[in-house]
């Protein structure tokens, strides 16, 4: 493993940045303007003009990202930075692939994770506004393939559950190789066999792929039409997310990053498999940072894209406000103050007087992270193939929202138009 080897001493704090080719500098140094002046709805009715000094922001930045790579032994990392409903800074860093010694870019392919939870949920809850459920009726009352199994009739399962973790259902994975022979059964077959309740409903926070893997079911039952379709229909073409995917087109592939986890005994980095799960609508989702930076964006202007509404704001409201005050404090202990827990998937939380949201990604090989700020409607979006790397991620989101927030300047611009 002499390449590995080396490629592990490389990293260091003083060579991540000049892994990047010139012409990858080249290629993202139009994104780096003086300023970036957005227009945002801060206040009700109330147009803000907000100027960003974005090479201040970066000048700053970077160092922190050149650390974080570094303390968190990550091979590359795809950034954007987002304000109001454009993305106004983007880059990469490191090695998408050690061995080939190619650049990380912001069209490289990184596994998303659990970052997708929430595509999974605006799903669901459009299925909710067409009248085909509400947030607290019984799941079990809408499944006729199979049931919930192990649930007390006196304590049952409903949608608001699921939504925030607090089913009982268990975490679940269920992984097999992209390469063996195996492959995820039926979404019906595994549900069929695995959907047990461990504990009654609200009894504590668990944090649960299969009630998700249920969501995608359910998307599919209540629309009519294969999940995969619906999400594709309805989430990713109206998004312009238009790399990201369940499977990789070739052209994909092509861009796609090799996963890694790091061995303590010799100091390097090696690949490691790749992996489906029977869970794959929880998270096993492909795709770029600047997709990642729309699904942002849509969140941080009330469920509305390009002009284009994909939910409605008062449902994205329900999202993004924490469910179970007996339940707040961090998120698993990585992310949030006292005032965090789980809105409808999104996790929540109001620090310095600002409302945030977040949620991390993780499966061998790739983490992942987004964070946006709603009452500034600034966002962070971060794609790895470093492994286990969420505090690294949440430090460096952090830093990143408190930088755009210092470096900018909001004056009052006109009345918005009211509607």
């Amino acid at each position: 493993m002499p390449l590995r080897r080396l490629a592990a001493r490389e990293l260091t704090m003083n060579k991540i940045k000049s892994r990047i080719s010139q012409r990858t500098l080249l290629r993202y140094s139009f994104v780096i303007t003086v300023t970036v002046a957005v227009m945002m709805m801060v206040t009700a009715g109330i147009a803000h003009a907000q100027t960003i000094n974005i090479d201040r922001v970066v000048a700053d930045l970077e160092p922190e990202i050149q650390r974080t790579l570094l303390e968190g032994r990550i091979p590359s990392a795809s950034i954007a930075l987002i304000a109001g409903d454009k993305v106004i800074w983007s880059s990469a860093y490191g090695y998408s692939n050690l061995w080939a010694r190619t650049p990380a870019t912001t069209s490289t392919v990184y596994l998303i994770g659990s970052t997708f939870k929430a595509m999974s949920t605006f799903a669901l809850l459009q299925q909710m506004e067409a009248g085909k459920f509400k947030l607290d009726d019984r799941v079990n009352d809408y499944l006729t393939d199979f049931k919930i199994q192990n649930e007390d009739p006196q304590h049952p399962v409903t949608f608001r559950h699921l939504l925030t973790h607090t089913s009982g259902l268990p975490a679940d994975f269920g992984p097999v190789t992209v390469w063996g022979f195996e492959a995820p059964p039926a979404l019906e077959e595994y549900l069929g066999k695995s959907l047990k309740v461990a504990k009654p409903p609200m009894t504590s926070v668990v944090y649960s792929n299969i009630a998700y893997t249920l969501i995608g079911y359910l998307v599919q039952k209540f629309s009519g039409v294969p999940y995969r379709k619906y999400i594709q229909e309805h989430i990713f073409t109206p998004l312009d997310m238009n790399n990201t995917a369940f499977e990789p087109r070739p052209d994909m592939e092509e861009r796609l990053s090799i996963p890694y986890t790091f061995d303590e005994k010799t100091g390097s980095q090696l690949a490691t498999t790749r992996l489906k799960a029977a869970v794959w609508p929880a998270g096993l989702v492909y795709g770029t940072v600047l997709d990642q930076s729309n699904w942002l964006i849509t969140n941080l202007n009330g469920g509305v894209f390009k002009g284009k509404r994909i939910i409605a704001e008062q449902t994205l409201e329900q999202m993004l406000t924490r469910q179970y005050d007996q339940f707040k404090g961090p998120i698993e202990g990585l992310w949030g103050n006292e005032t965090a827990g789980f809105g409808l998937t999104w996790w929540v939380d109001v620090r310095d007087g600002d409302h945030y949201f977040a949620h991390s990604g993780s499966v061998p090989g790739y983490t992942a992270f987004l964070l946006g700020n709603r009452d500034r409607k600034l966002g962070f979006a971060i794609l790895t193939n470093g492994n286990r790397a969420h505090p690294h991620l949440i430090k460096l989101a952090d830093r990143a929202i408190d930088l755009l927030k210092k470096y900018s300047s909001t004056e009052k611009a006109v009345a918005a138009p009211q509607k």
